[in-house]
């Protein structure tokens, strides 16, 4: 990566939409990578379809990630990118802090980066967010993604605090448009913050090549347009010329919450980081992947 050192040496805790592309990536790069999955399942049918070895790994087990540890060479960096599988707290608690704990424990000398979300900034108001703004989630997830984060920086890792995902065969906002079901909560009250795959994955490289200065430390991910829902949706009307979808009721049974804020990167970017697709709608433009991709899961 243009002189910056890469760890030699990598497991990719969560081998799902973001753990795969990345894995992929590091392994382009020289990096020996170890991919590890939930499942025995899912490692053998992974490794028919990549370049690296992937391994079955209960992240919520102390034993087995111990046990992992003990059967291959020790990791310079670790990135623990697994989901909860949409599970509510005991999931959270389970994957997220007890595998960064695990992983830890087990692999003391590597760097652990943690991809959490930007869902643990409340904020309402519309107001910029960067990372010394208030994180304190009203939610038991988000409480949970808060004590996760504590400890790994407590222990000298890297936090990514991620915005909404999209990309490839993932967009929640245009697939809604595509099929007609999209609707604009209450006008146009709330900023959406977004962040392609690519541009998340271009992010956890660029924070493992630097991640004796980052450690320690806090950085949020995302394109830096954050755009109402309104604006996003009128310009996906242009873009494809059709109607704008009608007004709808707020919807506040997210999982991690309503909140209505613009997520800052200033910080990310000191480290020479910027998105190639510093906006949702140009990625709608250029990705030739993500439209179709998107059109087939309708």
């Amino acid at each position: 990566m243009n002189g910056i050192t890469l760890p030699s040496a990598t497991w990719i805790a969560g081998c799902g939409f973001i753990g795969r592309k990345l894995a992929e990536e590091l392994h382009a790069h020289g990096v020996h990578v170890l991919g590890l999955t939930h499942s025995p399942a899912s490692a053998d049918s992974l490794t028919a379809e990549v370049p690296f070895p992937v391994r079955a790994c209960d992240l919520s087990s102390a034993s087995a990630v111990t046990a992992l540890a003990a059967s291959v060479p020790a990791p310079d960096a670790i990135v623990h990118c697994a989901s909860s599988g949409r599970g509510g707290a005991d999931q959270y608690e389970a994957v997220y802090y007890q595998g960064c704990v695990n992983l830890v424990h087990a692999a003391p000398k590597a760097t652990l980066l943690f991809t959490s979300s930007t869902s643990v900034y409340p904020q309402i108001h519309g107001e910029e967010v960067d990372e010394t703004a208030p994180a304190e989630p009203d939610r038991e997830t988000g409480l949970i993604l808060r004590r996760t984060e504590d400890f790994v920086t407590a222990h000298r890792g890297i936090v990514a605090r991620l915005a909404g995902l999209y990309g490839p065969g993932r967009s929640v906002l245009l697939q809604r448009f595509l099929d007609g079901s999209a609707q604009i909560e209450e006008g146009e009250s709330r900023f959406l913050n977004q962040i392609h795959r690519d541009d998340v994955v271009s992010a956890l490289l660029t924070l493992l090549a630097h991640r004796a200065e980052a450690a320690g430390q806090i950085y949020n991910v995302a394109d830096g347009e954050a755009l109402t829902q309104r604006q996003c949706y009128e310009q996906l009307a242009a873009h494809f010329g059709s109607p704008v979808p009608p007004a709808g009721p707020r919807d506040l049974n997210r999982k991690r919450g309503w909140t209505h804020k613009r997520i800052v990167t200033t910080k990310l970017k000191t480290l020479g980081w910027a998105p190639r697709y510093p906006s949702f709608l140009e990625a709608v433009r250029k990705d030739p992947e993500l439209v179709p991709s998107v059109k087939n899961l309708r």
